[in-house]
């Protein structure tokens, strides 16, 4: 009986298990950071300027500060080949006989006369060839301002559509010199860069074994 309430539980568990759809990240860490809270100052008004009302008119509001957010450009297009060949030969002859046999038994062996050969080949081809294009833009929180002034940043997209969410994320270090008009930055200046896109899209049942076959099959070998 205690065996069976433990089987049942294995089987719940793994069907909890299967029932989980948000996929794996590569991001190990936070996609989003608040803005810290700076201490309050004192105005300091005088008749025409007022500090709560100020902005600089020639300054380029560039993304600075943790919890400020700027976009990224995702235009990654990696083409890579990889192509090999390897051959060698291997060739071996024997020719040995008996000579005269003189006051030795097995006289009738006299003469007789042992021939082989061997003849081995080997010849390997690999070719790889892989692309990958991946274009869009992601939104992104600085989580983190370094001491160089460079500026970690994270950022996560979640796109629900009819039988699934995809999830674009990304993370990596933009220095601030990269930053383009609008707070806009490529991914190829992106350092550190990790960026994903997932989906938790159901497959196909058909092309996937059954949750119950797969814990059998776990422990049978084959």
């Amino acid at each position: 009986m205690k065996m069976l309430r433990a089987f049942g539980a294995m089987l719940v568990l793994l069907g909890l298990t299967g029932c989980g759809t948000t996929p794996s990240s590569i991001v190990q860490q936070p996609t989003t950071a608040r803005p810290q809270v700076l201490p309050v100052q004192s105005a300091a008004n005088g008749a025409i300027y007022q500090t709560a009302a100020y902005r600089p008119l020639f300054e380029d509001r560039r993304a600075r500060h943790v919890g400020d957010v700027l976009t990224i450009v995702i235009n990654e297009n990696t083409v890579a080949g990889k192509k090999a060949s390897s051959n060698g030969a291997k060739t071996g002859a024997v020719d040995s006989s008996i000579g005269g046999i003189t006051n030795l038994p097995l006289k009738s062996l006299q003469g007789v006369g042992l021939k082989a050969a061997s003849s081995a080949q080997y010849d390997d081809k690999s070719a790889v060839d892989s692309s990958n294009v991946f274009t869009g833009n992601i939104t992104v929180t600085v989580i983190e301002e370094l001491p160089n002034g460079n500026l970690v940043v994270a950022g996560e997209k979640q796109i629900a559509l009819d039988k699934g969410t995809e999830y674009i994320r990304l993370s990596g270090v933009v220095q601030p010199d990269t930053i383009q008009a609008g707070n806009t930055v490529s991914s190829a200046k992106v350092a550190d860069a990790r960026i994903e896109y997932r989906t938790s899209a159901k497959l196909d049942k058909a092309e996937v074994m059954g949750w119950l076959a797969r814990f059998f099959l776990s422990f049978v070998p084959l």
